[in-house]
């Protein structure tokens, strides 16, 4: 990459043609959102929203994004004034889009004054946050809480916050975030903030890998410019947003995403079926050897283990009007087959004692209650916790990537699958109390964790689809 220039507005004109480039004065646009946590999901989802709302002529809606640790997103895209290259990639195709929303990277720790005066501004109406299970306790919620403060100071309205983390309720739990950290600051700022600010649930939806140094290379070599900031994704995306707002807000609709009453039946499904499906890939296929998730249904028999553990969280969902679960299904397994994305398992397997809860608990739990057998949830649940001593079926030793390894991976060093699973049930924040002490539970997931001992995930894989079809 050596002497080929920098993608910026400069170099936009020498874009080959068929790379979509912002066709807006992006010298006009004013600064309506303010987005935490400008990684690459945000840039691959929520941005190319606001992108296409000011291509379609409504220049309120550009984006200040804020990056709560690291600066190597804004020294990504300093250089390049924001914009970046979406990279849409399908088995045989590949579609180049440059994005021009984001006309400012704000580093928090470095400017935490400059971000809160940003998200006080009276053109400021929505702040939209990925920062992850993690940041609900963190400093997130403080420059949202200090940010509401100072609006209410100037006399002027709330924003409207918009998680779009892969959280059951995530409008509401910033809600209860942001509330009690208000309270602290005086009973006025708590009431004033209940009273007239908004809090939506939503749904988020597109598969965004991590971009390696190979992908900026092949962008370079199409391109004819170095893009550091690019992002690569899939051609699907989708987000639903409650129809619950402050003030004013862009036409969604109009850009693609569904605004609804009721966001819970979406999110469920999304949570116990996409996320479920990833997270018992990333356990089962990470022990068993594979890279990525087109590895994994790349077999018949994995693909049925997949539709086995859909059935089981199926049955717990709520039906809705315009969620299809026979389609959804089916254009999940053709998600995951895309071979163009490299979609790790193990970049899904990190954190993992946050996701499970939503993703795999919960739908057992409900199972449970009813009185129904869960073999595929089980399975996928002993898989995290095998996967807990940092070791894969061919005895490869890796790093575990979760927030409660210093525990998981004591844990883990039990002699017995009982005295493995007796520990792990014990973890309140991952597993709740009342299915730590379920006599049903505890074997079931004894026997699965000491047949992955014994035999491997792949054979314990096998094993199901051939009961299946006995």
């Amino acid at each position: 990459m050596t002497g080929r220039p920098r993608l910026s507005p400069a170099t936009l004109a020498n874009l080959p043609s068929e790379v979509v480039r912002p066709r807006y004065d992006r010298q006009a646009i004013k600064t309506g959102v303010v987005h935490l946590g400008i990684g690459a999901f945000h840039r691959a989802h929520q941005a190319v929203v606001f992108d296409q709302l000011l291509g379609a002529g409504d220049p309120r809606w550009g984006i200040v994004g804020a990056s709560l640790r690291s600066p190597a997103v804004r020294e990504a895209l300093a250089p390049q004034s924001g914009l970046y290259t979406l990279v849409e990639r399908d088995s045989g195709d590949e579609r180049l889009r440059v994005i021009g929303a984001v006309h400012e990277v704000v580093v928090a720790p470095e400017n935490p004054r400059a971000l809160v005066k940003a998200m006080a501004a009276a053109d400021l109406h929505l702040v939209t946050l990925t920062i992850t299970e993690k940041g609900y306790d963190g400093e997130a919620i403080a420059i949202v809480t200090n940010a509401l403060a100072l609006r209410m100071q100037r006399g002027l309205s709330p924003f409207t916050a918009i998680s779009c983390d892969n959280i059951a309720g995530n409008g509401a739990r910033l809600a209860k975030a942001v509330l009690a950290a208000a309270e602290t600051r005086g009973a006025g700022l708590r009431d004033w903030i209940a009273t007239h600010g908004a809090f939506p649930s939503t749904m988020v939806d597109r598969i965004t890998p991590a971009t390696t140094e190979a992908d900026i290379e092949a962008l370079a070599d199409r391109i004819g410019m170095v893009d550091r900031a690019m992002v690569k994704t899939e051609p699907f995306w989708q987000w639903v947003i409650e129809d619950r707002f402050a003030g004013p807000r862009p036409a969604f609709e109009d850009a693609g995403v569904q605004v609804v009453r009721d966001v819970a039946p979406w999110e469920t499904a999304k949570l116990r079926l996409l996320n479920g499906a990833h997270s018992a890939m990333a356990y089962l296929g990470g022990l068993a050897g594979l890279p990525f998730v087109h590895d994994f249904v790349g077999a018949p028999h994995r693909v049925a283990f997949i539709n086995r553990l859909w059935d089981e969280a199926e049955g717990t969902l709520t039906p809705t009007d315009g969620l299809n679960f026979a389609a959804y299904r089916a254009a999940l397994l053709a998600r995951f087959a895309n071979p163009a994305l490299n979609h790790a398992l193990r970049q899904i397997a990190a954190d993992g004692s946050q996701k499970l809860p939503q993703r795999l608990i919960a739908p057992l739990m409900v199972r449970q209650a009813r009185g129904l057998a869960s073999p595929a949830l089980t399975l996928a649940i002993a898989a995290w916790m095998k996967w807990q001593a940092g070791r894969t079926d061919d005895g490869e030793i890796f790093a575990v990537d979760d927030p409660l390894a210093n525990q998981t991976q004591g844990i883990a060093e039990a002699a017995s699958a009982a005295d493995r699973v007796a520990g792990f049930v014990s973890l309140d924040s991952v597993f709740p109390a009342k299915l730590a002490i379920t006599t049903e539970l505890r074997p079931v997931l004894t026997a699965a964790l000491d047949g992955l001992d014994r035999l491997g995930a792949a054979e314990m894989v096998r094993r199901m689809e051939a009961s299946l079809r006995a």
